[in-house]
């Protein structure tokens, strides 16, 4: 290998934010880590959930049905045109005679 290429292989510490650390080695001096096998649901056979609601769910949950300010007046809504009956056409050639 050629010298001064390769970076600095040291002692490297893994913290987890569960409170856990790991020592191995590696190029950087500390890793942090949101999750790891201490915590995480597949390792420890316990389930966790992090977000029990959707985006969509926790903004209904917030701001609920409240007006919007925008500054604006409201914009005009259009009726929607119900549609024209037609008249029944008759089935057969026998039911026109009649």
């Amino acid at each position: 290998m050629r010298k001064g290429i390769h970076p600095q292989f040291q002692e490297t510490v893994f913290k987890c934010a569960c409170g856990a650390e790991i020592h191995t080695r590696s190029t950087k001096p500390e890793f942090k880590l949101e999750i790891c096998s201490n915590c995480h649901p597949f390792f420890t056979g316990k389930q966790k959930l992090v977000d029990s609601a959707g985006r969509v769910e926790r903004f209904i949950k917030k701001y609920g049905d409240k007006p919007v300010s925008s500054g604006k007046p409201a914009a005009k809504t259009r009726k929607k045109a119900e549609p024209k009956a037609k008249p029944k056409k008759p089935r057969t050639a026998a039911a026109k005679k009649e």
